[in-house]
């Protein structure tokens, strides 16, 4: 507006489609530069024409003004929008670099773990042949040294057939499943292994969508587990409740359940404190849920939870 008045003293004859201008001949006493009015429609400020006397009355559109704020402020945002978009996707490529170096690490890691796992399995497998050779023969047969070792090979077998599990947890594909087929599989081994246990299976029609080798291995560590720390002449039960599948044992049961299936957890010396942590997590990757109950000297009760169906 002062810009405009300039002109018009210059006698340029400025053209602005939104300011306007009138003059006044008027008296203002103590008149201020510094006068401004903001009008229902309009700024307004009055600046002084001549020496001579008289005012400029100089009027503004404010509708066109709020309309350039508006602009500028949209203007604004666009810029700090695009300037958020590029510093993102500089950022995202910069991350990709730095992060580059750690998945190559992470990438050859679990290539490493895969190799390691696949070729352990053809020592632990001579192992057992060996051992079993040795128990043919008369003067092995009461040896303890070749009774632990046996274990120990066991343990093993049984740590690599974890872990071979665990390495396909993200892509685990499921399928309709009859639960107590698996579960008689399971027994077949466990009934040769502890002939002084009683097992009881109730069975019922029982279908779900598990992963069959997965599912497989759920169940032998839970019976192992069963088995191996029941009382001599106990029971292995299961059955059927509603969508859960129950594994009940008269063992000596476990004193802090709430811990069991944390990884490294164990109330034996002779456990691994891996096998129940890798059960959770193949249950999680096939949607099922799992809980524990037990009572110390009376037994444990496992319920694996399928979703409702």
């Amino acid at each position: 507006m002062i810009e405009y008045t300039r002109q018009l003293k210059m006698n340029m004859n400025p053209q602005s489609e939104h300011i306007k201008h009138r003059k006044i001949e008027i008296e203002i006493q103590n008149f201020n530069m510094d006068n401004f009015a903001i009008k229902e429609s309009s700024f307004e400020k009055y600046l002084p024409y001549s020496w001579e006397g008289g005012f400029l009355l100089v009027s503004k559109d404010k509708v066109h003004y709020e309309a350039l704020i508006f602009e500028i402020k949209i203007t604004i945002i666009l810029v700090q929008i695009f300037l958020l978009l590029l510093f993102a996707t500089l950022s995202y490529f910069l991350a990709l670099k730095a992060l580059e170096p750690m998945k190559k690490a992470i990438s050859t890691l679990d290539n490493f773990s895969k190799d390691l796992i696949h070729d352990l399995n053809t020592p632990v497998t001579s192992i057992l042949l060996n051992i079993k050779l040795l128990e043919a023969k008369q003067e092995f047969t009461q040896t303890k040294a070749l009774s632990r070792i046996k274990r120990s090979a066991e343990d093993i077998s049984e740590l690599h057939t974890n872990l071979k599990h665990l390495l396909h947890e993200e892509q685990m594909s499921t399928s309709t499943e009859d639960i107590f087929e698996i579960v008689d599989e399971v027994l077949a081994t466990h009934r040769k292994l502890y002939e002084n246990l009683h097992f009881y299976v109730e069975y019922s029609h029982f279908e779900a969508e598990v992963n069959k080798e997965a599912f497989k291995q759920v169940l032998t560590n839970i019976i192992s587990n069963a088995c191996k720390y029941n009382k001599e002449s106990g029971f292995v039960k299961i059955y059927k409740n509603a969508n859960k599948l129950c594994i009940e044992d008269s063992g000596i049961g476990i004193r802090n359940s709430k811990h069991v299936f944390e990884r490294s957890y164990s109330e034996h010396k002779s456990g691994h404190g891996i096998g129940l942590d890798i059960v959770k997590r193949l249950c999680e990757a096939m949607n099922v849920r799992i809980t524990v109950s037990s009572k110390v000297g009376e037994g444990t009760v496992f319920k694996l939870i399928f979703p409702s169906f």
